[in-house]
Order: C-alpha cells, then structure tokens, then sequence
C-alpha cells in the first residue's frame, strides 16, 4: 500500500498556507482564530490547483518501520462488516476493513490532520465525526479548527463549525437520533477562549448551542452517556492554562474542576463531585460508565494534593531532580449512585503516584468493561487493569509487549477479548485479552520535530520522532526520482526532539542537539559498542573501550 508522506506533506501544507494568509492578510484585518486559518487552506487548496504543478506527487520515504501517537479509535459495525478508524495526534484518520490487515488514510487532504476525537453513529454507521486538535496538549500537539462530518464512511467530509474550540476532547451521539450529538470542548491549550465546554446539535451539526460552560479557562475534557438512558450525561471539567515555562498545573484559585451532570438532555446540568478531592486539587479527570450497570461510574483523577516527600535523587521524566512532595496523582474513584457521591477505590501506593509518570496531564483516560462493573482500565504511561473494582492495579496480561503512554482504548462490547489500543506507538489491537498484540505499522505517521539531508550518496535523511527518538533513513534514487521507496530508518544519534547537523565534507559526522541542552559529535565511521544479548541468549561482551587518544563516536560537547 503507497500511503502520502505526513512529514512532506505538513512542510509543503505549512509553505503554501502561510503564502495563503499572506494573500488574506492584504485582504482582511489579521486575526488568528481557526476560521481564518482554514480559509486561508482553503487558498491554498484554490492556488494549488492553478499551479503548473499540480500534478507533482510526493514520495514516501518511511519510516515503514515505525508509525506514530495515536490519540482514539471509533468501530463501525456495517452490514458489510466491521471498519476501525484510528485517530492520529498529526496524521489524520485511519481506516481499515480487513480487521487491520492494510489501512488507508481518509484525512490528510484536510485543514489540520490533528485529531482530538472521532464517533460513528451506532444508528447510522456511514456517519462519522472527526473532532480535530488534540486534546492530551504536548508541547508537540497542534491546534484543529472543529469538526468535521462524513456520510459517506469517510469518502468525503463536510466542516460543522466549532472553529476556534481549537481542542476536542470527546464526542457522543444520540444513539437512535444521528442528529443529535454533544462535543466536550476543551478550548485553547496556551491562551484563555470561550469556544469551550459542552456543545449540542440537534440537527446534525447545522447549529451548535454551549449548553454547558463555566469560564474561559475551565473546558470540557471528558463525557459519558447513560446508556440506559441518553438524556442522562456525565462530563469532567478542568481548569487549566499551559505556561510556556512549565507543564499546565493547578495553580492557585483554580476551583472550576469537577464531574457534572445532566438528566435532560443538556438543559440543565448540576455538580456530582461530592467525595472526589478538594477543587484546588483537581486536575484532569478521566471518567466512563458501567454499561452493565450505570449506577457505577469510574473518575480516574490526576491529584494535585502533596503526598510523599521526594526520594534521594529522584528525578523528573526530563532528568530534572525533585525537590518537593510529589503530588499523590493518579487516584481511582466508584460512584455507586450515579454520581451523588463518590469514594476513592484505588490504593496510595507507588504503582499508583509512578502510574502517570510526572504528567498526569497527559493520560487521563479509563475504561470500564462493558459486561463486567467492576474490571476497569486506565491509562498511563502503561496499559493497567483492575478486577476487584479498582482496588488494585497491574500492568495489563502482555501489554509491555506493545508501546507505552496510552491515549485511548476500545473494547468490543460482544467480545471482550476483542482489544484496541491507542498510545505513542500507534494502533495495536488483541484478539484474545490482550495475550498477543497486532501493530498498525503501515497506519499513521511518525511524529517529526525536525529533518536534515546529509551530503551523501545516496543521501541520508535524519530526524527526530515523538516518543521514538532519532532516526535515518536512505533516499534510494538508483530507480528513479519518481520512484523513491519508502525504507525502514534505523536508529541515528540524538534522541527524541534533537535537531540534526551533518558535516558537509564527512556525513559521517553527525552533530546533534536536544530539547535541554545535550549536545553531541558522532563519528559513524568508529564501531558502535556491542551491548544486549545475541540471538542464542548468550551475553556478548562489551566493545574494547577506546584507548583515552583514540577514536571515540560519540563525544558530549560541552
């Protein structure tokens, strides 16, 4: 299968829209929200098609190796048999028909291909809606410009509006009524907007009503349905703002967070956090409903409270130390209710305050089995599960086998052995319970920061990949340059997020250079040291360190 090159794509897209917005500019007052940035796609789509080279085609060149963070997954079950989408946090949405044996793309010709969330009307399975902008807001992650719908199972795709939400956290459908569908909006990741909370359609996307709103800091991050009952909806606000020095955090006087509720529909909606932690303590909060039964819910919490004191050298995910309290973070909590009151399940130990590593920020997602109340699942920097009700939490049957930092998790309600996953990685998906595990690899994209070309030949093309680190690949023209193939990329130096330099007289000369300052010569010409163990299991030895005057590869600038 030729897939569209994501990295080639997003450079040329992101040359020929800020060409665009410079012909907008003379035009219109210069504004920055997601309406004028699509129309300024939509010039460009206009200039592209009266160009001389319109029928110029970009070239594949891999990773074929390695694909890239997913973010959800929506099944649609047709008459003809089951289709799986897979939402990507920069390269669009997937699709497949053949239970994952080959994937198309059905969403890079697209405004943004960053996607928060994607639904299928379970009473009409051609339709589909794409929340763009992803919502677990990285450093990395980019802003969308609303949503999208399709009727067509992804042949075509009409914008709803929702311009400036920017993030979309969750979308539901009515399941008997297509036309009616709710989004949880969670807003701008950098700057305070009003284009977030709850909003509702009636007639199918035409109009939106914010039925639901609390300030233009505090979003809506995730929703559940009563699937007993439609007119009944839960859904989890946080409040939140990123620094651009520092991770988003509950600051002080943040006290807008919580579980909210609805039994009309949307109408009205009153607070269901009694029990959960104090409000100046909340951070984002995962939740999802017993389909078994939907008096038990589940919030997976990311609490800001102090616990225990720091341990002697412990350090951050970024290698930073440690010097206060960490905070007691990732918290399980049941409601028994329907939401009237709330009691922490989960156990304060250090499975749980390492669950999310640092950035609790990021994860924030649970499951409940849809037959069984109380086997729940969270996601964090592991895949976890729990069979007493939350209680106690373990690492998922063979999900170490798969990537980490989960994002999203589907589970077939027919089937429960039937398992799809969304994390860093990409799409995996388990047949039997999570025993064994099937990888997406020709679905997404790798996430690039950054690409370089060294002076060889063939030439070598390095960059640095989200959660994946650095990587090579070759650019083979020996069949012509319109028949480059996309390769595997092999490791390369740096890591992830480093910027690359090659010498132009020696491309065995690798210069790197990463997010917090660690800076680096690499001779590729000088043997890597020889580390793990071989094929037969037994441990091989350590390359010869070299002698304090000979060659090194890699050497630490300073």
């Amino acid at each position: 299968m030729r897939r569209n090159p994501v990295l080639g794509r997003c450079l040329f897209v992101i040359v020929a829209a800020a060409a665009a917005a410079n012909a907008l500019r003379a035009q219109t007052p210069v504004k920055t929200d997601a309406d004028y940035l699509r129309k300024g796609y939509e010039t460009y789509r206009s200039m592209l098609e009266a160009s001389p080279y319109r029928q110029a085609s970009w070239q594949y060149l891999g990773p074929k190796n390695i694909s890239g963070r997913a973010t959800d997954i929506a099944v649609a079950d047709r008459p003809s048999g089951r289709r799986i989408y897979a939402a990507y946090a920069t390269s669009g949405v997937w699709k497949t028909d053949d239970n994952g044996a080959t994937w198309q793309s059905i969403f890079d010709q697209m405004p943004t291909t960053s996607i928060g969330d994607v639904a299928v009307s379970t009473s009409n399975p051609e339709t589909l809606w794409v929340g763009t902008g992803e919502a677990n807001i990285f450093r990395a992650s980019m802003t969308g410009v609303g949503i999208f719908k399709s009727i067509d199972g992804g042949q075509t795709f009409t914008h709803m509006g929702l311009s400036d939400t920017q993030t979309i956290g969750r979308i539901l459908v009515h399941p008997t009524d297509p036309d009616v569908v709710y989004v949880a909006a969670s807003g701008h990741e950098w700057t305070d907007n009003e284009n977030r909370g709850v909003f509702k359609t009636a007639d199918g996307g035409k109009s939106w009503n914010k039925v639901f709103y609390k300030s233009p800091r505090t979003g809506a991050w995730d929703m559940v349905m009563d699937p007993a009952n439609p007119e009944v909806l839960y859904v989890s606000m946080w409040q939140r703002v990123r620094r651009k020095w520092s991770d988003p955090r509950v600051e002080p006087g943040y006290t807008e967070g919580g579980v909210f509720k609805t039994t009309d529909g949307g109408r009205t909606w009153a607070e269901a956090s009694a029990g959960l932690p104090a409000p100046e303590h909340r951070g984002r909060i995962g939740i999802d409903i017993a389909r078994s039964n939907p008096k038990v819910l589940y919030a997976f919490v990311d609490n800001y409270e102090p616990g225990r004191p720091p341990q002697e050298n412990e350090v951050d995910a970024y290698t930073r130390p440690i010097h206060e309290a960490r905070i007691k973070a990732a918290e399980v909590y049941r409601t028994e209710d329907a939401g009237a009151t709330w009691r922490k399940v989960s156990d304060s130990n250090e499975f749980m305050t390492r669950h999310s590593g640092t950035y609790g920020w990021v994860f924030g997602q649970i499951r409940v089995d849809p037959t069984d109340e109380n086997t729940v699942f969270t996601m964090g920097l592991g895949l976890n599960v729990s069979k007493d009700g939350g209680k106690t939490f373990a690492t998922f049957a063979n999900s170490r086998t798969i990537h980490s930092d989960h994002h999203g998790l589907w589970i077939d309600p027919k089937n429960t052995q039937i398992i799809y996953s969304a994390n860093d990685g990409g799409f995996y998906q388990s047949e039997d319970a999570g025993a064994a595990w099937r990888f997406a690899v020709s679905a997404g994209g790798s996430q690039f920061y950054n690409i370089a070309l060294d002076p060889s030949s063939p030439a070598w093309a390095y960059g640095s990949i989200q959660d994946i680190g650095s990587r090579r690949g070759k650019v083979d023209l020996s069949q012509g340059r319109d028949k480059i193939p996309g390769v595997d990329w092999e490791d390369a130096p740096g890591g992830e997020g480093s910027h690359h330099a090659v010498d132009p007289k020696n491309p065995n000369i690798v210069y790197s250079h990463g997010f917090y300052g660690n800076f680096t010569r690499t001779d590729l010409s000088v043997p890597a040291p020889q580390r793990g163990r071989g094929g037969g299991g037994a441990q091989q030895p350590s390359a010869t360190p070299p002698a304090p005057d000979g060659p090194r590869r890699s050497t630490s600038i300073r």
